[in-house]
């Protein structure tokens, strides 16, 4: 008896918090190494979309394999019968994680990460938020004693990064090496002599 190929289907979250970047270069990773996304998007991540971006709705939809209204609780993503590798939430704001750590699935966001929490399945949160307060770390705490991820998107200047887009690869790479998943898409360390960069 031959095993099933391992499903290659991830979910992607993005919210209103800054850092719309983050979910526009999940999407465009995810499709290079050709896994299906299937994409949430709240009302203040598209707010924060026409903000930061130049990007239309339609634009980042396109992005994405299959794309859900943030009401839609009759959503495939919103089962744990349908199979994923799990979900990315970049970026992740305080609501987000905040409903995350208290079990409410007001959205179908908060759903679907709900559903990879109990299903075990991988979840990765991009929290973007500082300084901290006592309640964002608690939540972190909480989020984490449930089986969630929080992985900031902290740059690392080892790498000597020259652009903003060596920053934003850097963090996405490594947030999706927690899947296992190379993008091969950033100098990893080796040792002192892997910071070292030929100036241009």
């Amino acid at each position: 008896m031959t095993e099933a190929p391992p499903v290659r289907r991830m979910i992607v979250g993005i919210t209103g918090a800054s850092g719309t970047i983050y979910g526009v270069r999940v999407l465009q990773s995810l499709r290079a190494l050709e896994i299906e996304t299937h994409l949430v998007v709240s009302k203040a991540g598209d707010q924060t979309r026409t903000l930061e971006t130049d990007l239309s709705a339609a634009d980042l939809r396109r992005l994405a394999d299959k794309v859900y209204a943030p009401g839609d609780i009759a959503a495939a993503i919103a089962s744990g019968s349908f199979q994923t590798m799990g979900m990315i939430v970049a970026p992740c704001s305080v609501r987000t994680l905040g409903e995350i750590a208290q079990g409410v699935t007001s959205s179908l966001l908060s759903r679907a990460a709900d559903v990879c929490l109990k299903e075990r399945r991988r979840l990765v949160l991009l929290f973007r938020e500082a300084p901290l307060h006592a309640g964002h770390i608690r939540n972190m705490l909480a989020v984490t004693e449930m089986g969630a991820i929080v992985a900031p998107p902290v740059p690392a200047f080892y790498t000597r990064p020259r652009t903003i887009d060596d920053l934003v690869d850097h963090s996405v790479s490594r947030a999706l090496d927690l899947f296992g998943l190379d993008t091969k898409s950033f100098p990893r360390w080796a040792g002192p002599d892997s910071a070292k960069r030929k100036p241009r």
